[in-house]
Order: C-alpha cells, then structure tokens, then sequence
C-alpha cells in the first residue's frame, strides 16, 4: 500500500466499498524502505474508512523460494483471520493472493473474487523477468498459466482491467461453452484530485519558475516509471521529431526513476539535456505537475499480456483535459483515445509516422478527453461495479 499504485488503485476502492457498509482486513506486503516513509499516511487512510490493514514485509530475495515463503505467511495470516471474522468475500488482487483466495475458497466456502490485474505470467515472459528456455522458469509459468485456468473457472467473479482482455479469456477452448463470470473495471483515477479546476495560476506559476520552465515553451509530458515496459527509446525519438517542428518543446519526465537513465538514453539520441527535465513528486502533487504539460505521451511495448493493460496514468492524464500521443495494441487505451478524440494513436513506431503524428490542437477535444475520463475512468464508476460484483456475491 506505501506503493503508488496502492494509493491510487487500492484504497480508493476500498474506501468507496467502506461507505457502502463494508469492512476489511487488508493485507499487503511492503517494502521496508517505502513502509518506513509512508506507514503513518497509510494507517491513516485506513484508519478513516474503517480498513484493518495487516502489513507484513516483502521478502525479495531468493528468486521464487522468496514468493513461496511470503505466500505461506500470507495463508497463515488470512485463515487466523477468517477464523476470528468469518469472511464472506476473499478479493484477491493478481495472481500470487489468487493462490490464497482460492485455497479458502475449497476449504472455508468463502466467495473467490479474482482481481487479475491482468495476465501476470504472460508479462513475467514478455518483460524478459522469465525466460522459457530456463527449466525453472518453464516450470513456474505452467505451474501458473494451469493455476490461471484455475482461477478462471473457480473464481465467484472474475475482475478484468480492459474489454480486450475479457474478450481474449472468453475466445479461449476452455470457455467457449462455459464463459466465466466477468466484469471490466479499469485502472479508476481520482476525480477530486484530478480537477483541472483546483490548480491555481499562482501554483503553476511557481512550479514552472522552479522547474525553469517558460511560459511560451511547449511541455510534452510523461509520467510514472519507466520500468519494463515504457519504451524510452521510441518516446525520445518522438520528441526530437517534436523538436525539429517547435524549437520550445522541452520534456518533461514527472518520475521517481533515476535521472542518469533517461538523460543518458537522450544523448545517445543527440538531443541536448537543456530539453530535457525530470522531477519527481507525492502523489498528490501529480495533477499539478500534469497541468503545466501541452501533451503527454506515452509509449508501452505491445504483447500478448498488454492486452489486459490498463495504464493508470491514461485516466488521470485525460482528467486534466491533457492530449495524449500513444501507441496502438495495448488494452482498451487506443479504443478510448479515438472514441473520445483524446489526442493521437501511433500504429507504427518510426520517425516517418511521428512527423505525421505531432499533436496539435485539431487532435483533440478537451471538453470530450475530460468527459472520457469521467466516463471511463471515474472512481465512482468504478466503486459502483465493484459494489454490484460485491451485491451479486451476497446474494
């Protein structure tokens, strides 16, 4: 939960939930560092909505004996816990709790909701995490991809972050006669804390002064990690094409990743580091760095896993009416860039494409982009389908 994503793609449900008449018992494993800056804020929020949270530390290392060790304790946990509360509902985000959710399932009768989070073995492989021609590595993936089909057929209810991702489950041999239960909830923003409304010029003003940005400057915008997946490389060649059209366009990486990776990666690519400016900041100081970018990018490597995606940075981006440059083949995003004209989708990664992809305001509809996100992304749609999962278990 001392994660971003558990702050923004956890405890916001789970406080929609509380409002409804739930409680919980949270468990969640961190990472001592992020859990010693951020416990107090956490147990704080918890606290608010009535959320028991059982943190437990995350073990890293070994590779694999690690994870099954953490799974044990976190069975151990979650069956002392039922004993003394009785759970009706076990909601089991990605694979690994899935394990756990499904064993109280056969052994306790308790409803298996299964969050997938998308197709978690898939992206171990596609991100290069595992390798198939390693014979552990072999053995872990179809020890899951079988779990998997365990999950999809057990499971009460199963939570998918994107239409393309139910789509793929459902089109699969196993289920052609006997689809599972699924309900699509995307990665939800904020909608109270990604107002465009609440962000005063003063604010804007001081941060641009501290970021030594002008205002004539057009600010391409990234933000969240780098990680895996985000394709660096391709987004730096697009912003030099960007470059050559406005000689002001400068990007802006709002990012908790190292500043050497990206600045070194720039000037491989000949674009001076004067262009380039990286900060990093709390969560809830994102929408105000978001409201100084004229566009955002962001540039994800399509695969087969992708396709259950849901960045989460779309519906927060798209809240703050901001067009988005992006690429094609990644869950539902190009779906909702075209159906609420909320900026550019890029089907093919090469300069010839980004000269004729430069974004500019006929691109896009601000009034729409900011409707898609209410619409699509809002948290309140998302607490309202987790609610009806919820209701449709209970009864």
């Amino acid at each position: 939960m001392t994660d971003p994503l558990g702050q923004s793609q956890v405890l916001p449900y789970l406080g929609g939930l509380s409002k409804e008449g739930f409680q919980f018992h949270l468990i969640s494993f961190e990472k001592e560092e992020k859990f010693a800056l951020h416990r107090e804020h956490i147990q704080a929020i918890c606290d608010q909505h009535g959320i028991i949270w059982h943190p437990l530390s995350y073990t890293k290392k070994p590779p694999l004996l690690s994870t099954i060790y953490d799974v044990q304790r976190m069975k151990r946990l979650a069956h002392r816990l039922h004993k003394e509360h009785s759970f009706k509902i076990i909601h089991c985000r990605s694979y690994i709790s899935a394990l756990v959710g499904l064993g109280m399932k056969k052994r306790f009768g308790t409803k298996f909701l299964f969050d997938m989070r998308g197709f978690w073995a898939n992206e171990r492989v596609d991100g290069n995490i595992w390798s198939l021609g390693n014979p552990v590595f072999k053995t872990v993936y179809n020890f899951f991809k079988k779990k998997e089909l365990q999950f999809f057929s057990q499971a009460d209810y199963t939570i998918s972050l994107t239409h393309n991702g139910k789509n793929e489950i459902e089109s699969w041999p196993a289920f052609k006669t006997n689809p599972p239960k699924i309900e699509v909830i995307p990665c939800c923003v904020d909608l109270n804390l990604f107002d465009p409304t609440t962000i005063s010029e003063t604010k804007q003003n001081e941060l641009r002064q501290q970021l030594k940005i002008q205002a004539t400057d057009f600010i391409l915008g990234y933000v969240g990690s780098i990680g895996t997946w985000y394709m660096l490389p391709e987004m730096l060649d697009y912003f030099k094409i960007l470059k050559t059209e406005n000689s002001n366009a400068k990007f802006l990486f709002v990012t908790g990743e190292n500043p050497s990776t990206i600045l070194t990666k720039a000037s491989e690519k000949g674009i001076d580091a004067e262009s380039i400016i990286i900060t990093s900041c709390r969560h809830a100081e994102v929408p105000l760095n978001i409201s100084l970018f004229s566009a955002s990018i962001f540039f994800i490597r399509p695969s087969y896993s992708k396709k259950a995606s849901s960045p989460t940075k779309q519906g927060e981006i798209m809240a703050m009416g901001i067009p988005l440059v992006c690429n094609a083949g990644v869950g539902d995003t190009d779906l909702v860039v075209k159906q609420y004209n909320a900026g550019i989708v890029i089907d093919e990664m090469n300069d010839e494409n980004y000269k004729t992809s430069l974004i500019n305001d006929s691109c896009y509809d601000r009034t729409s982009t900011m409707k898609g996100s209410h619409e699509f992304y809002g948290l309140e749609v998302g607490v309202e389908r987790y609610l009806s999962v919820y209701q449709k278990l209970l009864n």
